[in-house]
């Protein structure tokens, strides 16, 4: 009579779906939410891990992680790109969650993100932003996220797929990230590594699925300082992009017809202006220009009045900063790069 082996119990490896990743850079303020939150979502425990990359912090990051129960992986301070990527490198799970320190994922995150994956033709997917902050500015850049995600989901009904995701919220198969190269961290800003990866993987066939379900709460600028700067810091590495993908400028998921429209409109009226004690008939045209400017951004006014009026008493002064400063990253940009 022959014996039956043992059955063995499975390794913790065999048992992991997920691996969260989350970049960190002199973090240790505000990762302790984003890992409070991560531990306590609707999946078992033991399907998934969290894995803190420690981006060469000058802080008790990596200690603030330890203690949180992450594993960490540290790293000489290359940039977000370069600490994503090497998180999946160590990652032990067949699909890759990407969100970052600032952020707190709500309960059923990676439950929510996780479903279309059922579908073995789906290589990736992507959340949303939410925001409980009370400062203007803030609620004024989650709407933006509320413009942009109708836009996404318009794409996603047509096509089937969109091919902008954002590493607050995103997921990959693992072996398709690593098949495709992973970030190009040449990006050195956290700033469009995230949009030039699901782009370029979205054109060689893959398919992405919008999950507007799962969802992570984000603290956003408050300040139009702050805001003017990030703004411009995406517009310069938009142009990175746009010179390795022309045709993104054209297929981005992401930014709104608008948007690009208003920053045309407002690099033209700034010239106007600068040319009016030249020529008298400048004043006229940026009059008519900013008129333009206004009527572009009817679609956007019409949301805030729907969803959040009191944001209208900074929307089209935001809406002149972003469109300012992104052109002028953007312009920037090709010249740097």
């Amino acid at each position: 009579m022959t014996s039956t082996p043992p059955i063995e119990a499975p390794s913790p490896a065999s048992l992991l779906r997920v691996s969260v990743i989350v970049p960190a850079y002199n973090a240790s303020q505000i990762l302790p939410r984003c890992l409070a939150a991560l531990q306590q979502q609707t999946l078992p425990d033991e399907s998934y891990e969290i894995v803190v990359v420690d981006d060469g912090s000058s802080d008790d990051t990596a200690q603030v992680a330890k203690a949180a129960g992450a594993r960490v992986v540290r790293g000489r301070h290359a940039g977000a790109a370069a600490a994503r990527n090497a998180g999946v490198a160590s990652a032990l799970a067949p699909v890759v969650v990407f969100t970052d320190a600032d952020c707190e994922p709500a309960p059923d995150f990676l439950a929510q993100l996780l479903k279309p994956l059922a579908d073995a033709d789906v290589s990736g997917a992507r959340g949303v932003y939410r925001c409980r902050q009370k400062e203007l500015v803030a609620r004024f850049i989650q709407l933006e996220y509320e413009e942009r995600y109708r836009r996404i989901a318009h794409i996603a009904a047509q096509q089937g797929s969109v091919n902008a995701l954002d590493t607050s919220y995103c997921c990959y198969r693992r072996q398709a990230f690593v098949d495709a190269g992973g970030f190009d961290d040449r990006f050195a800003s956290a700033a469009g590594e995230d949009h030039e990866l699901s782009y370029r993987m979205a054109e060689a066939g893959h398919v992405f699925r919008f999950v507007p379900q799962a969802m992570v709460y984000h603290w956003h600028v408050c300040s139009a300082v702050a805001y003017a700067r990030r703004k411009f810091r995406i517009g310069y590495w938009k142009a990175f992009l746009a010179r390795q993908h022309p045709g993104y400028m054209l297929k981005d998921a992401h930014m709104t017809q608008s948007v690009k429209i208003q920053i045309g409109l407002a690099g033209l009226l700034w010239l106007s202006l600068a040319a009016w004690g030249l020529w008298s008939g400048a004043g006229w045209l940026a009059l008519v220009l900013a008129l333009l400017f206004v009527v572009s951004a009817i679609p956007f006014l019409l949301l805030v009045v729907r969803h959040d009026p009191p944001v209208l008493a900074v929307t089209l002064p935001l809406l002149l900063v972003r469109a300012t400063a992104a052109g002028a990253g953007f312009c920037w940009g090709l010249v740097r790069t």
